[in-house]
């Protein structure tokens, strides 16, 4: 009791969590490409109501759109604090060599304030006024299209970019405009019933388009054209709020969909419902990664327990699909240890309890939402943690055996909502950063100092499947006023190696690039 006290108390004063916080084979440079290509064959959303405005940017709870702001906390990854001793630019992990062994050099963080350049034709508010945002040295930062409700975003075999808007079905098709002129967004297609994740994959001569709804997925043989193909829908049916059921609601309806080397296609059926025992007891079952094969063809569970899964990727070289996952919201406390605390919600508590989660999933893998938490307060901190009872589904210990559930690998501040996940090895990022994963956090609603509203990068080694702790990318999207005036939704990298950033709040997409 005394150790748990101890660990809450710090966590209230320091207003953080305690501790730091699959891309399929070759993307060809860009993002959400799979180009089919044989690997090892390895293991193996933004909750928003059909017709409404994407997912709320609730990290756990579905909170309306643009609720509350993310504070500038670190999203559960230190701020830029050195985990190897320190290096320069406020220290950054090793994250060890491009071979494995040996070290890559620093990865800087986040560390400059530089103005957003805005185009004259997009100084519509929030760019109506001078913005800025912190960037590693050398690097700059842009606002490159407005988009409405821009959300999850890929880079085309000709270097354009595609953008998903819910709420209206469309996705947009921005080009570069002539002569140095503002890009070109055009409506590629409209009429689906809220498009989300895109992907692309490659199977024989072919390359797909693969588009996930909020109640299926279809594909597109990609032409280049500006306007869309003729469509085949692969897989029909999936719950939405048309489901008779769940009687018009639905917290997370967006899909979220991802293809391996084995063309098996991944499909995110997340939650209805911050906590809840009817998804686990449902056909197709909720809170769950479902695989297909690529015509639709074969469907069975892959992994459950997995609240919200919106970021989908595959480790490089590996069809190791790794996720991020939007945990619960007002988790009452789930200890008898004295405090009078016991099954009450304590905002103390609730702050930094449970973490999102990034992390790989294996076949008939169980992380144990809804019964199970995991439990950041360990001497592992936000690595590899337990998972405690939950109080409102499992305080006996009867629903589920926490013990037999998969552990998170690598935990980020609690209500960051991660929505966008993308392995920078295969792109043309630029190095040391490129040795990461960058993960686009959408920000708090339910937490006293708001979190999240930004975009982090967790390193690996390549090859080696063991993250260390996250730095900041970008962050700055939260006002003096403690408001957002930006969330991130998703990250993609085109051909020349900038990142396009999605801001749905906003209604932006940003262009990141290091100078030469």
């Amino acid at each position: 009791m005394r150790l748990r006290l101890v660990i809450l108390v710090a966590l209230g004063l320091a207003g953080g969590c305690n501790g730091p916080s699959g891309n399929g084979p070759d993307r060809g440079g860009s993002t959400r490409v799979n180009d089919g290509g044989a690997t090892d064959g390895g293991a193996t959303d933004g909750g928003v109501p059909d017709g409404g405005l994407t997912d709320g940017g609730a990290d756990a709870g579905g909170a309306p759109d643009g609720g509350a702001d993310d504070g500038g906390q670190d999203g559960g990854a230190p701020d830029a604090g050195a985990i190897d001793g320190g290096v320069e630019d406020g220290g950054v992990p090793d994250a060890g060599a491009p071979d494995g062994g040996g070290s890559i050099g620093a990865i800087p963080p986040a560390s400059v304030d530089v103005p957003v350049s805005v185009p004259a034709s997009m100084r519509g508010p929030p760019f109506d006024v001078p913005r800025t945002l912190r960037v590693p040295r050398g690097f700059s930062i842009s606002v490159h299209a407005r988009i409405p409700g821009a959300r999850f975003m890929a880079v085309t075999p000709e270097g354009a970019l595609l953008v998903s808007y819910p709420h209206p079905g469309t996705i947009y098709l921005v080009r570069p405009g002539a002569g140095g002129a503002d890009p070109q967004v055009t409506p590629w297609v409209t009429g689906l019933k809220n498009p989300h994740d895109l992907f692309f994959h490659r199977i024989g001569s072919t390359q797909w388009l693969y588009v996930a709804e909020s109640n299926g997925v279809r594909r597109y043989a990609w032409t280049g054209s500006g306007t869309a193909p003729p469509s085949e829908v692969v897989v029909s049916g999936l719950p939405d709020r048309s489901t008779p059921e769940l009687h018009g609601a639905y917290a997370h309806a967006l899909k979220n969909i991802a293809l391996d080397s084995q063309h098996r296609l991944f499909v995110s059926i997340a939650s209805t419902c911050n906590v809840c025992t009817s998804d686990v007891q449902a056909d197709p079952m909720r809170a769950a990664i479902h695989v297909y094969d690529a015509t639709g063809g074969n469907h069975r569970l892959y992994a459950r327990g997995l609240r919200n899964a919106e970021g989908l990727d595959f480790f490089p070289g590996t069809d190791v699909l790794w996720v991020t996952v939007n945990a619960r919201d007002e988790i009452p406390y789930p200890f008898q240890d004295g405090t009078g605390w016991y099954g009450r919600v304590i905002p103390l508590y609730v702050d930094n309890h449970p973490p999102d989660s990034f992390t790989p999933l294996r076949d008939s893998g169980n992380h144990g939402w809804p019964f199970c938490n995991p439990n950041p307060d360990g001497p592992g901190g936000l690595f590899d943690m337990p998972l405690d009872r939950d109080y409102d589904t499992n305080r006996n210990g009867t629903a589920a055996d926490c013990a037999r559930m998969d552990r998170t690998v690598l935990g980020i501040q609690a209500h960051s909502a991660p929505l966008g996940l993308l392995f920078l090895q295969n792109t043309a990022f630029p190095s040391p950063w490129k040795w990461s994963a960058a993960l686009a956090l959408h920000g708090s609603w339910n937490r006293r100092t708001p979190t999240g509203a930004k975009v982090i990068l967790v390193p690996f080694t390549r090859g080696d499947q063991r993250p260390a702790a996250p730095l900041d990318l970008v962050t700055g999207w939260i006002g003096t006023d403690q408001q957002y005036w930006g969330r991130p939704v998703d990250v993609a990298v085109d051909p020349d190696g900038a990142m396009f950033i999605s801001d749905d709040h906003a209604d932006a997409v940003y262009r990141l690039v290091r100078s030469p």
